[in-house]
């Protein structure tokens, strides 16, 4: 199981506290990569995932953009690295291609961009939270995408990654219809696609006591569950037949009774067509987490019926790149988190999202049925 900070999430958090929960996460990170060797570090190991030394140097310009320069007015420790290291201005495809710092180069860096923002905050404090809140919950984002590229290669830990099966009656929950207020309130840190907090109304619904196991996901794959073409909608078959795709070849050999991982959403939703059921939309997942009694929460991501779309009256912040630039372009939402994920980041409001074919993420899913 992943380490996991102690949550302070409460806003005007005090600047000690900060600093002290920012080197206990980046002990966590570089403790991470301890084991793997330079070449490894820099190797591509997908082509949708980053070298682990890119992430590297992007946790660490990412900190001194938000901490440093725009919290503490400093000018950019390494000016020229800051296009090297922005997310939209070099893109996954071509990080491994470019010329970038290497393993020790991106320790170093990391080193300089944390007494600068050690200064900042002894010397500022951490302000309303908001900014140093989201730098830190950066970098564990980013620890648990490390451990994607890790899992991709064969590099995660002794024991990462094997999950346990869920204590619990199988079964489902039962919720009336009814109101709902969605999203986080304004007291703790949240991103911006979170809120405004806002009322809406449920029709009665059914979910999975459980997420779906990797046994339930054997008897799917080996009877006909990639061939029944009933099951899958267009685009899912389409990508099915593109890749010639077949269950993730972790799910054979993991525990029978553990969730099953590593599922892409246009898998997701045909297991859930076979079974005559639906994903659950995020309001019900929402609505159900709240409530305390779905078993299993966090051990998988898990994927839901909607769309990634903003909710009526947002505002983009701190910057658009975060959450907006995402809406409308066929990304589906995941709930819930996963064992590689920190509770900071892994709330009940929080909002994954990814496209319907990926399946990297460490995600599964969880039956709805509309109440009879």
């Amino acid at each position: 199981m992943a380490a996991r900070a102690e949550p302070t999430d409460h806003l005007a958090p005090d600047a000690d506290q900060m600093l002290a929960a920012l080197e206990r996460t980046r002990e966590r990170t570089l403790g991470l990569i301890a084991h793997i060797d330079d070449d490894a570090l820099e190797a591509v190991h997908s082509p949708i995932m980053s070298p682990l030394v890119w992430d590297l140097g992007h946790i660490a310009a990412y900190e001194d953009l938000w901490i440093c320069h725009r919290h503490g007015a400093m000018e950019l420790s390494r000016g020229e690295l800051a296009a090297l290291y922005d997310a939209f201005e070099t893109p996954r495809a071509v990080r491994g291609e470019i010329e970038k710092l290497g393993p020790e180069g991106a320790r170093e860096y990391l080193e300089e961009v944390r007494a600068r923002s050690a200064r900042v905050l002894l010397e500022r404090g951490a302000g309303d939270g908001q900014i140093v809140g989201m730098v830190l919950r950066h970098e564990l984002q980013h620890t648990e995408t490390m451990r994607q590229t890790m899992a991709i290669a064969g590099l995660l830990g002794p024991g990462e990654g094997e999950l346990a099966p869920v204590p619990g009656p199988d079964g489902w929950l039962r919720f009336a219809a009814g109101p709902f207020e969605l999203g986080a309130g304004e007291d703790r840190f949240a991103y911006d696609n979170e809120r405004p907090r806002h009322m809406v109304e449920l029709a009665a619904f059914r979910l999975a006591r459980r997420p779906v196991t990797n046994a339930s996901w054997m008897r799917f794959a080996e009877g006909g569950g990639y061939e029944r073409r009933e099951w899958w909608s267009d685009e899912g078959w389409a990508w099915k037949e593109e890749y010639d795709t077949t269950h993730h070849p972790s799910v054979a050999a993991a525990h029978p009774d553990a969730p099953v991982c590593h599922v892409s959403w246009f898998e997701a939703d045909a297991f859930a067509r076979a079974h005559d059921a639906r994903l659950p939309t995020e309001m019900e997942w929402e609505r159900a987490a709240t409530s305390g009694q779905p078993a299993g929460i966090g051990a998988v991501w898990e994927w839901t019926s909607s769309n990634f779309q903003p909710y009526p009256g947002f505002r983009a912040y701190p910057y658009r790149e975060y959450s907006e630039v995402f809406f409308g372009a066929g990304y589906r939402v995941l709930r819930g988190g996963s064992w590689a994920s920190d509770p900071r980041v892994a709330t009940p409001t929080f909002r994954n999202w990814d496209l319907p074919q990926r399946r990297q993420i460490f995600a599964g899913l969880r039956l709805a049925r509309d109440e009879e």
